[in-house]
């Protein structure tokens, strides 16, 4: 440049050898730059190619016989060079490839098939030894033998009692590549065309039920396993209580999302606690401090899930002082406390109203929703939580004049009490035995004896 002027320009036009080209017989990678839609793996693979200048051309496989030379010919077919066309000989020379000969020594062994096997030992069956003789004198319809002396019914070969030939036939018809694990029905008739023994539909029936693939990853289509166990109806108020949390809620102002429910087992009593997911367990220890023990004492047992708030040291340390026994539900099967579970469900349906009718935030709806649940009428104690609880239900803002007083004095309160509590311990009897009579039906009893494995999922 000069005085701020350009006076010439050193420019120069790149040379084929400077330009990228590519040569595929993939067709639809000529488009990649310029496809709009695009799927999970093309995206990573333009990420990489896009820093160098190329070009992506289309090349037909039948005329690119280069490439398929290099990448589909054998050693075998290289080491004839001779044959090979002039042109790529001179190709392969200057680019300083070579020929390699391979010398294969290997030893065959000649195993019998299992047709052979099966003829050998039907020899030694009694059984078809005997369908042998009825043939000879024409009682045996059906039955024939080949030229090798193979005994058929009809089209299926007979196959004698011998289990090493069994277990090599169900493996054959289900372990291998082409029989991928069949259920019992479909493997015994594709088996039914071929073979014939005694046993055979109950054979194929055992190894599929023993089969440990199929147990693995095979859908379950039977009724579940084993009947109803209901828990131990308790004996007193609050001696066990059962807790689970609700999470994955909306954020509050105040920092919940999450709510910790815990529930009397013998008179549904539920408390609403809402937490959040970071509490630590001393914090979840205060509050239960504050929240349960102080209103009812300290239980006897708790049950609930295997939650990490709930196995971790301090948590355990806290209930061994406590002299409070933790029973934790079987892993994957909410089942063992499906008190809590529906709760779990009708509390979360409360707040749902609640968000829609008032607008307002949940945390401020949980203590109506506690107040509710515990007054209101409960079908397997025939009356509410709190009328269970205090001997009455509490006053509201509709039934105020319908609550009454009680007259009653000295031992009788505790006779009263006791009553009610009994008249409470067999309604929850009598709806434990309604849960099984209905549960059962869509179960199937299953016996275990010692030293069974089982399959367990963790």
């Amino acid at each position: 440049m000069q005085e701020g002027k350009v006076i010439a320009y050193a420019s120069r036009q790149l040379c084929k050898y400077e330009r990228c080209g590519i040569y595929t017989d993939h067709k639809s990678l000529k488009y990649i730059f310029t496809q709009n839609v695009l799927n999970m793996r093309q995206p990573r693979w333009l990420e990489l190619i896009k820093d160098y200048d190329m070009k992506i051309h289309y090349h037909p496989g039948k005329a690119n016989v280069v490439a398929d030379a290099l990448s589909r010919k054998s050693y075998a077919n290289m080491a004839l060079g001779f044959q090979m066309p002039h042109e790529l000989c001179e190709e392969f020379e200057r680019l300083s490839l070579g020929f390699l000969h391979h010398t294969t020594a290997a030893a065959f062994e000649a195993e019998p098939t299992l047709e052979q096997e099966i003829r050998e030992h039907q020899k030694d069956d009694e059984k078809l030894q005997k369908i042998r003789e009825l043939l000879k004198i024409g009682k045996a319809p059906h039955f024939r033998e080949d030229e090798h002396e193979t005994l058929w019914y009809k089209n299926r070969i007979c196959v004698p009692n011998v289990d090493s030939i069994w277990k090599l036939i169900l493996s054959e018809a289900h372990d291998t590549a082409y029989s991928i694990q069949p259920d019992s029905t479909k493997m015994y008739y594709d088996l039914k065309e071929r073979f014939l023994w005694y046993g055979m539909k109950r054979a194929v029936a055992e190894y599929v039920a023993i089969c440990d693939t199929c147990q693995r990853v095979k859908a379950e289509h039977q009724r579940p396993a084993g009947l109803l166990q209901s828990l131990k109806v308790p004996e007193w108020k609050w001696e066990e209580i059962t807790m689970d949390f609700i999470v994955g809620l909306p954020r509050t102002q105040k920092g919940y999302n999450s709510i910790w429910v815990v529930i009397d087992r013998l008179i549904k009593v539920a408390h609403f606690i809402p937490v959040n997911t970071t509490y630590s367990g001393a914090k979840l220890a205060e509050l239960y401090i504050s929240r349960i023990v102080c209103l009812h004492g300290v239980p006897k047992r708790i049950i609930s899930d295997r939650g990490s708030q709930f196995t971790s040291r301090f948590w355990k340390q806290l209930h061994d002082s406590l002299d409070t026994k933790l029973r934790f539900s079987t892993a994957y099967h909410s089942q063992t406390d499906g008190q809590i579970e529906r709760t779990n469900q009708i509390l979360e349906d409360i707040l749902r109203a609640c968000a829609i009718q008032y607008g307002t935030s949940w945390d401020k709806c949980l203590p109506y929703a506690e107040f509710y649940h515990n007054n209101t009428y409960q079908v397997s104690l025939k009356k509410s939580p709190f009328e269970a609880l205090y001997g009455k239900r509490c006053r509201t803002s509709l039934f105020w004049n319908q609550i009454g007083e009680k007259q009653v004095f000295g031992p009788d309160i505790i006779q009263d009490a006791e009553q009610q509590l009994q008249i409470v311990q067999e309604n929850l009897r009598v709806a434990q035995s309604r849960q099984r009579s209905y549960a059962d039906v869509r179960r199937r009893d299953l016996s275990y004896k010692v030293d069974d494995h089982v399959y367990l999922k963790v």
